[in-house]
């Protein structure tokens, strides 16, 4: 098989999910254009009203990690096939159903987190558990994209020499940071049209890249790491137009112009697939089951893509009309991008066997290799826009993630109606308290290292996708709209996410017999598992018992909403 067949199959698929089945879901759900949403009512703080392709910029950037890169090149290990069919068939149907469910929920229900909204439909004490299990949750994400991100600007090889690509992508990264205030206050003080903003947008990212080339900013892993935590203080502290907002769009054409040269490279340079369709359902002692589906996340669906869609996006959806773009497009491309990953590793393959090396490595080397050949562009300048690239992918998640474990600790202390807000509640529900405590407690698990903490991550983050999805299942009943295209997903992101979390607290219990067991990797990681487990439980069982019960004044609450 070559790779622009797999590139062709590809884009025709995304495109009928995206023109056909998410406008069915549109019109099933229905949307009102003429409808004021939370951004517009409510212009502060967390809120931000701008026009789709700001919003979907934001969205796009904030959920396109680095799962869509690591999990395709990864389970390339039971071939092509397997992974190519879930990330068609999970993006279609399950991501970008997820993303564009939560996104409309959200701003149907005054911008507020997915959270908050169950707290209507199932009650306060599903409310509080599902808060609890996004807060922990978003501390394994800090803590695995940060760790990735210091480390791809570290400047030193082991051996002291230094590593060019790797400072002039962290001074680019700094550029980023604070050209994204400046244009912030720009856009707001003359609010241009979308084309100038995108001509000006364009020209800040090549002078960044011009700049910070010329002028690498060599620190150690260390030391960025305290850079890193500096600027997620910020972001999530600043308002969303200041800084947030302004950095996503400028990171856009990054990303975008990472994968329409992959895509580029695909069509001009047609490579073949070096690995066999299929493998088998056993691959280096791991099942293809549950493995390929928690591997292959965010590529297919993610549960971190859905506290982006509710807790940061919903705010800033100045027309209805703007969300099957932003919920459900930006999932499409971010499938581009990872079905991208899998025709590159697999043609980097040889005899079946994929390439040595990070995924990182295999992918950003090869789309280097596409600017300097289609292109023209220098080898080591390619090496430096797609390390910057690379970084932008976990950067602009680890953003968005930590003013989310920010907004989900609040949200957690935050008094029922007719409640009083007690001492405690008040130092919780402050915005910097809330930050600090989220940004040390995923500080500390960062000290674990990225490869001790991300296994757990791809389970966590989809057994959220799971309790997500069920949880939205329960809006659609409780307000008149149909539900039943969220049933089989839900389900089964649950059966997989279980069975892996399970799976990787008996992996643990033998580290113990076999005296392998170290505490700072294995015993935070088997506290924080089994505390998911129980939490999702807990949390499935009261959106069950809502979803079995009748609901009466459906028709009502749908006019409402």
């Amino acid at each position: 098989m070559n790779g622009l067949t797999v590139m062709l199959i590809a884009l025709v698929a995304l495109a009928c999910g995206y023109f056909g089945y998410a406008r069915w879901l549109e019109k099933t759900w229905g949307i009102d254009p003429n409808r004021p949403t939370p951004a517009v009512e409510n212009k502060s703080g967390d809120y931000a009203p701008a026009n789709k392709w700001t919003v979907f910029a934001h969205q796009f950037t904030s959920i396109t990690g680095a799962g869509p890169v690591t999990g395709p090149i990864i389970a390339a290990m039971f071939g092509w096939l397997p992974a190519l069919l879930w990330m068609l068939i999970g993006g279609i149907f399950f991501g970008a159903v997820q993303d564009f469910t939560a996104l409309y929920a959200s701003v149907k229900n005054g911008g507020r987190s997915i959270g908050m909204i169950i707290e209507d439909y199932i009650g306060r004490t599903g409310r509080r558990l599902f808060l609890l299990f996004c807060w922990l949750f978003t501390l394994l994400v800090i803590a695995a994209f940060c760790d990735m991100v210091a480390n791809t600007f570290n400047g030193f090889a082991k051996d002291g020499s230094q590593i060019m690509p790797n400072a002039a992508a962290g001074s680019i990264s700094l550029l980023y940071m604070f050209v994204a205030v400046l244009f912030g206050l720009y856009l707001k003080k003359f609010r241009p049209t979308a084309g100038i903003q995108l001509v000006v947008g364009i020209v800040l990212m090549c002078l960044m890249l011009w700049v910070g080339i010329a002028n690498p900013i060599y620190l150690d892993s260390v030391t960025w790491r305290y850079v890193v935590f500096a600027y997620l203080f910020a972001a999530s502290v600043m308002p969303m137009w200041l800084l947030k907002q302004p950095r996503d769009y400028l990171s856009m054409f990054l990303l975008i112009g990472m994968i329409v040269c992959g895509v580029l490279g695909v069509f001009v340079k047609n490579p073949t697939l070096n690995m066999p369709a299929f493998v088998g359902f056993e691959v280096k002692n791991l099942d293809l089951f549950p493995i390929l589906f928690v591997t292959i996340a965010c590529g297919a669906v993610s549960g971190f893509h859905s506290l982006v869609s509710s807790g940061t996006s919903s705010k800033m959806v100045a027309n209805e009309k703007d969300m099957r773009l932003v919920g459900y497009g930006s999932m499409c491309v971010e499938v581009v991008l990872g079905i991208v990953a899998l025709i590159i590793v697999c043609a980097a393959a040889s005899n079946g066997v994929l390439p040595a090396g990070t995924p990182f490595q295999t992918f950003s080397g090869s789309v280097a290799g596409f600017l300097t050949d289609i292109f023209g562009v220098p080898t080591d300048i390619a090496a430096c826009i797609l390390t910057m690239c690379v970084s932008a992918l976990a950067l602009t998640s680890v953003d968005a993630v930590a003013r989310i474990g920010r907004m989900s600790l609040q949200e957690l202390f935050t008094p029922g109606p007719g409640e009083a807000m007690g001492p405690i509640q008040k130092l919780f529900t402050n915005t910097v308290f809330a930050t600090i405590l989220t940004l040390a407690m995923g500080y500390a698990l960062c000290l674990a290292g990225y490869m001790s903490v991300w296994p757990l991550f791809g389970s966590a983050n989809q057994l959220l996708s799971a309790l997500v999805l069920t949880g939205l299942a329960v809006f659609l009943k409780a307000t008149g709209r149909k539900g039943w295209m969220l049933y089989g997903p839900m389900t089964v992101m649950f059966v997989v996410t279980m069975t892996a979390l399970i799976q990787a607290c008996l992996r643990i219990f033998r580290s113990m017999a076999d005296g392998t067991f170290v505490f700072m990797v294995g015993g935070l990681q088997l506290i924080i598992a089994v505390a998911l487990i129980i939490l999702a439980l807990l949390v499935v069982y009261h959106c069950v018992m809502k979803l079995r019960e009748p609901s009466p004044a459906a028709d009502a609450a749908a006019k409402q909403a």
